[in-house]
């Protein structure tokens, strides 16, 4: 039977789960007949009160765990850094409720963002723009303790920005993090645009801020797209680079876009498929790329707008392992779909402005950094084949692969594995 899901209880406590799931677990209606006859056969004596409650004793069992949980993680610190996050209150903090109904008593399952595995909100102590010279504005920002470990962080899309939650993914205590607006994207101007706008043009542009921030060797962390950057960064700078933390690895390659893009992750998502193939005519779908090129570089603005959402809602609804409203609503935004989908389309169109294969071609330019790869084992945006080949090509990376997790960076698992590297790195300073 297809799950009904239906919202949280405002701060609900795992007790008044437990309790709801106890007083859920009625006879199901299928009954209605055998309790009937049975009530029939007994003159009518069980009809003067209501049926007893039945719990099967997988349902005891399951509660019993989940008790035993809470006050196991109540008496323990549930993070890496100390915090006493008991598990109650990260049940107050999920996002969605799942309610599985079928002829078993209904269990409550709480998805959570991970949100509370980073570190404390914190704001920049320095920021601007980096005038390229060719027309765009790069905006940029440092967080953390000025005199802390170097990095940079390198968002995905390409062209889906920063957020304020990135900074939280770095000991501010130890770390000093530059974060930067890649062209044409978040607060850099001018916003979508496509000029002077490549792989190569980002390389130069983050060992301009490096020489700005006057250091000479830097952490470089990057998930997506922006580890394809991390690694033609690496590969053309390797003396620049102290280690590599890179996440939900996409080299670009055309066998990479064609799955996603043309005909293999729809096998998987057939009904959300259709809603990305829907702006394109029948005649123009042998090459989805090149069709959303037309219309996303066009002159019909409405056209312009409508392929826009559809491609940007496209990657937000099939990033995570379990569904997550969140990301529908942040990529479906109208400012941000337009650049996230013209400029990524850009450079897909253009296969990443590089050699098909060239990021793992060239991994040997890698062998003096040390790194870590994390991977989502469902990971449908990008496979964990191609983590799977660079950890085999770059032997002093270590491989995680986050077994409950998709692509998404805030799932908890890779979170998890994230903050596990940069602390792990920070340490080794």
């Amino acid at each position: 039977m297809r799950a009904r899901v239906e919202p949280a209880p405002a701060r609900a406590s795992i007790h008044a789960c437990i309790h709801a799931s106890m007083h859920s677990c009625a006879p199901s209606a299928v009954d209605a007949p055998r309790r009937a006859a049975t009530n029939g056969a007994r003159g009518g004596r069980a009809a003067a009160r209501p049926p007893p409650v039945q719990l099967r004793p997988r349902v005891f069992r399951r509660l019993g765990i989940m008790k035993r949980r809470f006050r196991r993680r109540r008496r323990i610190g549930a993070s890496q850094r100390g915090r006493r996050i008991a598990w109650g209150a990260r049940m107050r903090r999920a996002a969605v409720p799942f309610v599985a109904f079928g002829e078993a008593p209904p269990v409550v399952f709480f998805h959570s963002t991970g949100a509370s595995l980073l570190y404390p909100p914190i704001e920049p102590y320095a920021h601007g723009f980096l005038d390229t010279g060719d027309g765009h504005r790069v905006y940029w920002e440092l967080c953390g303790n000025p005199n802390g470990k170097p990095a940079v962080f390198l968002h995905g899309g390409p062209g889906s920005g920063c957020s304020a939650d990135h900074r939280r993914l770095f000991d501010p205590a130890r770390y000093n993090v530059l974060l930067f607006d890649q062209r044409g994207c978040g607060r850099s101007t001018p916003h979508a645009s496509l000029e002077n706008n490549t792989t190569w043009h980002l390389v130069d542009d983050i060992e301009r801020l490096r020489a700005m921030l006057g250091v000479e060797r830097w952490l470089v962390f990057g998930g997506s797209w922006g580890s394809a950057l991390a690694l033609a960064y690496a590969q053309t700078h390797p003396a620049r680079v102290a280690e590599l933390v890179v996440r939900g690895i996409f080299t670009v390659r055309r066998s990479e876009l064609l799955w996603y893009y043309q005909e293999g992750a729809s096998w998987l998502f057939p009904d959300l498929w259709e809603d990305f193939i829907a702006p394109i005519p029948s005649a123009e779908r042998a090459d989805l790329i090149a069709a959303y090129r037309r219309r996303l570089t066009g002159d019909d603005e409405a056209a312009k707008r409508e392929a826009a959402r559809a491609w940007s809602v496209w990657e937000g609804r099939t990033i995570a392992l379990l569904p997550n409203a969140a990301h529908e609503t942040y990529f479906g935004d109208a400012h941000f779909a337009l650049a996230f989908a013209r400029i990524e389309n850009h450079y897909f169109v253009h296969q990443g402005f590089m050699e098909d294969g060239q990021l793992l071609r060239d991994a040997h330019r890698l062998a003096d950094i040390p790194g870590v790869i994390v991977q989502g084992r469902y990971d449908v945006a990008t496979p964990a084949r191609t983590a799977w080949e660079l950890a085999k090509a770059w032997p002093r990376a270590s491989l995680e692969i986050v077994p409950d997790a998709g692509h998404a960076y805030d799932e908890p698992g890779i979170l998890r594995a994230l903050i596990a590297a940069t602390d792990r790195f920070a340490r080794e300073r």
